[in-house]
């Protein structure tokens, strides 16, 4: 079967699984656009990785329909597992082998020839910066190059669509970002990745699009920003050189939060460029100088807590308040 670029990477509609009475995911719909990053919230036992493992293929779903890279997820199970990769929580990696080695053994398992497969063992080395390991056994690698080398196994059958299911917990900071750079450069050549993650920050970061799962449902879909725009306290930070400037906005924009001493004054707002502007045009009619606006926005964890009501499992390493302009 030749597949249509025009469809999307990943269509799912009215995804059903249950273990006895529990219902782990409950009529979920989900449309993944190529090239893009997909991310999958959701806390501890509300269906990601459930989800990932029927869109992978290694269980059956109890009812619905799913498109994978173009293939039937029922009736084209081989085609599907031909098209993608997977990432899981736990790393693939055999510690008794080096880093060239494991990426070997799944060139031999993708069937590609000797020349083909070290061409590509070479390739994924230098691009997963583990030339200088490639010799060395995995048991020896720290956390970061073992899901670098986790990765790379997952990429030598040159998969379409990538399943990454929690691929960065237990990292640090540093090997995180290391990460994030080359889940973009995979991006940028066309790869799907499907993301699910507990990392608000990550989602935030890499996401396209991301999807809010609770309860084996999904109770919101959107960007970071639109997701973020449906929680309230965002608001506009203004502060003032001096009293007259604070006063003539006081009186500009009606009645608002008052910082003591701070000269400022805080504006509720949706965090939209069209309601900055228009708080912009407001103080420039009345000739109003502003030393200093930032706009502050809710961030993931809100959205998390809001829509799921459950405890948060991470907080974000940034604040997600965005300095505007400073004059």
């Amino acid at each position: 079967m030749t597949t249509n670029h025009a469809q999307p990477a990943i269509a799912v509609t009215g995804l059903r699984k249950a273990y006895g009475d529990h219902v782990v995911l409950d009529g979920l719909d989900l449309n993944v656009g190529r090239g893009t990053v997909y991310s999958l919230l959701g806390a501890n036992g509300a269906g990601k990785t459930t989800t990932v493992k029927i869109l992978s293929t290694l269980i059956n779903a109890d009812a619905g329909n799913a498109r994978v890279a173009g293939y039937d997820l029922s009736g084209e199970p081989d085609a599907v597992r031909a098209a993608i990769g997977v990432t899981g929580q736990f790393s693939a990696v055999d510690n008794l082998l080096t880093g060239a080695e494991n990426l070997r053994m799944m060139a031999d398992l993708n069937h590609l020839g000797r020349t083909e497969g070290k061409r590509r063992v070479a390739e994924l080395l230098d691009q997963f910066d583990l030339v200088d390991a490639a010799g060395k056994p995995a048991s020896s690698y720290s956390g970061g190059m073992r899901r670098r080398l986790d990765l790379a196994m997952t990429l030598v059958g040159d998969p379409r669509v990538i399943f990454l299911d929690e691929p960065t917990t237990g990292l640090d900071p540093r090997s995180r970002r290391s990460m994030w750079q080359i889940v973009r450069g995979l991006v940028a050549d066309g790869v799907t990745i499907f993301l699910t993650t507990q990392y608000l920050e990550e989602a935030d970061e890499l996401a396209d699009r991301i999807g809010v799962l609770d309860h084996g449902s999904l109770v919101a879909e959107g960007t970071a920003d639109e997701l973020k725009r449906r929680i309230p306290g965002g608001h506009v930070r203004l502060r003032f050189a001096d009293a007259h400037g604070l006063d003539a906005a006081t009186r500009a924009l009606g009645t608002l939060s008052a910082e003591d001493d701070a000269l400022a004054l805080r504006v509720p707002s949706d965090g939209s460029l069209r309601s900055l502007k228009a708080l912009i045009d407001r103080l420039d009619e009345r000739g109003i100088e502003v030393d200093e606006l930032s706009v502050h926005t809710p961030d993931l964890d809100d959205v998390f807590l809001s829509l799921t009501g459950n405890p948060k499992h991470t907080r974000s390493e940034n604040s997600q308040n965005e300095k505007v302009t400073t004059r």
